[in-house]
């Protein structure tokens, strides 16, 4: 079982890979310009060790946690492993997570903020960072509210020093992603970010349609292993 596994893992990988060019190409764009976040959130160490073997180097993991029991060994049996944190973030995390990632996306509040730049003030660890924007205005939702997202970004920029890279969203499950996207490049050229991460297992070649940089994709790739679809 655990060999069909393994096989799973490198043929999806492949297949996500293969899409994701595609779909590039056809909105015009350089292949290369969309990077696959592979989300291992759930995921056992051995799934990720088959997607590494197989020469991807980008995952994302949700809590803070589970990266710390999987990370550390696999760093250090492959070298250029990059890990994003595309959950939500608590202040009391803020030092692990400082110490562990190498890029945040969701930062989503003032508070969150001020934390961040305190923690990589002290440890001279300047991450990048991304902004989560709150685009379905979802109450059980992190993120920034979209009327507040340019003078978030603004805030954390200018005034903390933080190094914003870019944007994150999650549209609501139930609605077109396609404005949300829209919403989310929209802001990112207003603000003047470059990254856009936006884009899961069941929407990212939309997503590419609409400028993203960085695609989330677990489900495509290691399959369902309990919570929501990535």
């Amino acid at each position: 079982m655990e060999g069909v596994i393994e096989v799973a893992v490198i043929d999806n990988l492949a297949a996500v890979s293969g899409r994701i060019e595609a779909a590039a190409r056809a909105a015009g764009r350089l292949p290369g310009s969309v990077a696959l976040v592979a989300v291992s959130k759930t995921q056992p160490a051995g799934a990720v060790r088959e997607a590494l073997v197989a020469g991807h180097r980008l995952f994302g993991e949700n809590r803070v946690q589970e990266a710390e029991a999987k990370y550390p060994a696999l760093r250090d049996a492959f070298p250029g492993l990059a890990l994003h944190l595309i959950g939500p973030l608590q202040t009391n995390k803020v030092r692990d997570a400082v110490a562990l990632f190498d890029v945040i996306e969701t930062v989503d509040r003032p508070r969150l903020a001020v934390a961040l730049a305190r923690e990589m003030e002290r440890t001279g660890r300047r991450l990048p960072c991304l902004i989560e924007v709150n685009t379905g205005e979802e109450a059980q939702k992190s993120g920034v509210m979209p009327e507040a997202a340019d003078a978030f970004v603004l805030e954390c920029r200018d005034r903390l020093g933080l190094s914003i890279a870019g944007l994150m969203c999650v549209p609501p499950l139930d609605e077109e992603p396609s404005p949300h996207f829209a919403l989310l490049r929209e802001i990112a050229r207003r603000t003047g970010v470059e990254l856009l991460s936006m884009g899961m297992s069941a929407d990212f070649e939309t997503a590419i349609r609409f400028g993203a940089t960085h695609v989330r994709v677990g489900t495509a790739i290691f399959g369902a292993r309990g919570g929501m679809p990535t």
